[in-house]
């Protein structure tokens, strides 16, 4: 059992490691062991995979993109707002924790680097970063709730 403990913690000092040095993503082969770790990003454009990754399960065909904008903020139509969309699915909060205060409310003035709030996705907390200067004037999730890629959390009037 302590040997499962330390693998645990040698895994969470990985992520640490990932975390401040902005890395996407990490092999490492120790003799027959292999750990591939990996942070979430917004997808990318589908491109064609080749003949190698056409015997792969769900690698033959690109997939095409979700019908909304993506992740980067963009206009809501007819009200000059910006929106704050999710990069990624997963489970949306509010707060870094349940006893927390929210990273912003309504009101808050933001700017690109602010963080708005974090997504779990396969047990990992992601930042939300607003990605826009402004005031928040309206959050469109709910917090603990599921969000998928490109939804509308926030909409930001900008400055």
């Amino acid at each position: 059992m302590a040997e499962k403990d330390a693998d645990v913690q040698k895994i969470k000092e990985l992520i640490k490691i990932m975390k401040e040095n902005d890395l996407v993503k990490i092999d490492i082969r120790h003799g027959e062991d292999y750990v591939s770790l990996q942070r979430a990003q917004p997808p990318q454009p589908p491109t064609t995979l080749g003949p190698l990754f056409a015997s792969l399960p769900g690698m033959g065909t690109p997939i095409p993109a979700p019908a909304a904008s993506g992740p980067a903020p963009a206009h809501a139509k007819g009200e000059g707002l910006l929106e704050v969309r999710s990069p990624i699915v997963g489970t949306f909060y509010v707060a870094p924790s349940p006893d927390s205060e929210p990273y912003v409310e309504i009101g808050a003035h933001v700017d690109p680097q602010t963080v708005v709030g974090i997504i779990e996705a396969m047990k990992v907390m992601n930042e939300i970063r607003a990605e826009v200067s402004g005031t928040i004037v309206e959050k469109a999730a709910a917090n603990g709730q599921a969000v998928e890629y490109g939804q509308v959390l926030f909409r930001v009037k900008p400055d």
